[in-house]
């Protein structure tokens, strides 16, 4: 098997409704995506010949995801009173709603997902909160 592994990161806010500790407050992160394709075999002919896929196109597709992501507020749809909501965007900051509960350990599966919807042979995705700390979704 062979693999490629690249990174990159975002800062951003969220906040954990419902659960009861300090993440349930408004805070931020500086949150780095690392994510892991492979492939049993090397192209065979081409531009790419003797690769898994060129890193470029790697690393553009994870830069891209993670500058979608930057200097956001990420909040779970439903969390938040409408009036918040617009009292935020009347504000000008820049909302993200997701379906989910903002954790790593989402964000590592969602991300892998989307990586796979755009046909990248993604084997792992690691979403690090800080930099000891990280969630990992792969096969």
């Amino acid at each position: 098997m062979y693999e490629l592994k690249t990174s990159a990161s975002f800062d951003s806010a969220h906040f954990l409704a419902g659960y009861e500790g300090k993440c349930s407050n408004l805070h931020g992160h500086h949150w780095c995506v690392e994510v892991t394709v492979g492939a049993e075999n090397l192209q065979e002919e081409g531009v790419q010949r003797g690769m898994v896929l060129d890193f470029g196109d790697v690393k553009k597709a994870v830069r891209t995801l993670a500058d979608s992501y930057d200097h956001a507020l990420i909040y779970e749809e439903g969390s938040l009173q409408s009036t918040t909501i617009e009292a935020l965007l009347a504000e000008g900051f820049r909302l993200i709603a997701v379906p989910f509960r903002p954790t790593a350990e989402h964000f590592a599966k969602c991300f892998f997902e989307k990586f796979q919807a755009e046909g990248l042979p993604v084997r792992r995705v690691a979403v690090y909160e800080t930099p000891e700390n990280c969630a990992i979704y792969g096969v």
